[in-house]
């Protein structure tokens, strides 16, 4: 049996966390909004750090696409200690901070799919490329109709977030997450 490497040890606990965070949104969708900024809050940081910990993974072997993660990394991370310091701050924004963060880590996760193809194979290439278009496009959406962002929140991140979830769960049991 081969022994998973750390970056795959991460992604599990990652993708692990972010199914909960994700099962939790959808159950409880009329929780309140207070309660989900800190719950977001804290997603945004650890999936900034995930990123943050793929650009110093990959940078030596790949060009633009690590510096374009460890960027999103650094503003995902930002944004989630916004949350956390200033959740009155985060309920007037939440419709605008959940589609740039969306949005910032599907364009992140994107910039090293090369990566996966080649470690990982064709499936999870295009697993990955669903999952984060899905994102980018539900960012989007949720950026023209504010309003409707913060009725669905719930719902439409904890949908997102269980994606997410799996996704990071399948990379980290992939060849990528396994130590050569």
């Amino acid at each position: 049996m081969r022994r998973r490497s750390g970056f795959g040890i991460f992604e599990l606990v990652t993708g692990a966390l972010l199914i909960l965070l994700g099962v939790f949104s959808a159950v409880k969708p009329a929780l309140a909004l207070t309660t989900l900024v800190y719950i977001y809050g804290i997603a945004a940081i650890v999936m900034g750090a995930a990123d943050i910990v793929i650009y110093i993974r990959v940078e030596r072997f790949t060009g633009f696409g690590p510096v374009l993660s460890m960027v999103m990394g650094i503003l995902s991370v930002m944004a989630g200690v916004m949350l956390l310091v200033y959740p009155g701050a985060g309920l007037l924004t939440l419709s605008v901070i959940f589609p740039i963060w969306f949005i910032a880590h599907c364009v992140s996760r994107l910039a090293h799919i090369d990566h996966i193809r080649m470690i990982s194979g064709a499936g999870m290439y295009w697993f990955t490329l669903v999952v984060n278009i899905l994102g980018i496009i539900m960012g989007f959406v949720m950026m023209l109709r504010p309003l409707l962002t913060l009725a669905a929140a719930g719902y439409a991140a904890g949908f997102y977030l269980l994606l997410l979830g799996v996704e990071c769960v399948a990379v980290g049991l992939s060849e990528l997450g396994r130590r050569r």
